[in-house]
């Protein structure tokens, strides 16, 4: 049957050019395109140029100063991912059909969750499905929600600095942040210091802390203790962070219920804000678009359930 002209562009398009143009539109350079496809140049060129004959537009505007998608370069964009995050299911669904729950679920987590409720919920999952798998990946903020956003995750937990439309947003703890200094430095074990104290002191923090990310609130506190300008050492990871604070790269921010063992044990030392500390809300992200298996539906609906069941002050960490 030859499909009506309106749909040849379904039956006839080739899927592995819209692969390479989602990673074109993502990454914003057909040079960087063509090394995250392991790909040379002139193919990625003229896959996107063959796409743009099949649709009939142009679907980016470039040139040596800028990378643009064009209006309708966005909408195939947004379209893509929605087919590739479905396709992307096809096998965890099929995995997930029989009997026993043994479908497979991805958590995309920012690195510093760390929440009984979430812990806990694993460990119902766990007993009552045996046989369900899980993948943790660990990203920022950013890109958890991209991964939810794009259906390649089962859900996320991270900070959230401005909600995406598309998903549904549920907040499972409270966490306040604190500076920490590391034994080598000068200001470990001094007791009843300012804010004022940390003027010009050297630090290390998360690539989102600053004013347009997630935390922002961290931002300001640095602000306000008018730390050094140049940020030491940045990373994405909280163990990371952790890690240069304590050897002595320059104080940096750390959740206080993720900081107390250490401190605890005299390997990290709470400098100021003793009083206001900044907080910051984790939340529970879902897409509600994402057609999933058994065992994603399990552990959202666990995870849920936890959060509904524990009254908010048990939810405020380190306050």
């Amino acid at each position: 049957m030859i499909p009506p002209r309106s749909d040849r562009l379904v039956w006839e398009l080739d899927w592995n050019l819209l692969r390479t143009f989602v990673v074109i539109a993502e990454v914003k350079s057909i040079t960087r395109a063509a090394e995250q496809l392991n790909l040379k140049q002139p193919s990625v060129s003229n896959a996107l140029r063959r796409l743009e004959d099949r649709v009939g537009r142009r679907l980016v505007e470039r040139d040596a100063t800028r990378f643009e998608l064009t209006d309708v370069g966005q909408l195939l964009y947004e379209q893509s991912i929605e087919v590739f995050g479905t396709i992307s299911q096809l096998p965890q669904l099929v995995r997930g059909v029989g009997d026993d729950v043994t479908g497979h679920v991805t958590i995309a987590v920012a690195s510093h969750v760390i929440s009984p409720i979430f812990d806990k919920a694993l460990t119902a999952f766990h007993r009552s499905h045996p046989r369900a798998t899980l993948t943790i990946t660990v990203a920022t903020s950013g890109d958890v929600t991209r991964q939810v956003r794009e259906k390649r995750a089962s859900l996320g937990l991270c900070l959230v600095s401005n909600r995406d439309a598309a998903l549904d947003y549920t907040m499972v703890y409270r966490e306040f942040f604190g500076f920490f200094c590391g034994p080598d430095h000068r200001f470990f074990g001094q007791e009843d210091l300012k804010l004022a104290d940390l003027k010009g002191e050297p630090s290390v923090s998360f690539h989102t802390d600053n004013i347009a990310d997630v935390l922002r609130p961290v931002a300001l506190l640095r602000s306000e203790a008018k730390l050094a300008t140049n940020v030491v050492g940045v990373s994405s990871s909280l163990e990371e962070v952790r890690r240069m604070i304590v050897a002595g790269l320059g104080i940096g921010p750390l959740p206080l219920h993720v900081a107390r063992r250490d401190v605890a044990d005299g390997v990290l030392w709470r400098l100021p804000p003793y009083e206001t500390p900044p907080a910051i809300d984790v939340f529970l992200l879902v897409n509600p678009e994402k057609i999933i298996n058994r065992a994603e539906k399990a552990l959202i609906t666990g995870i849920q359930t936890a959060i509904a069941e524990t009254p908010l002050d048990q939810r405020i960490y380190g306050a």
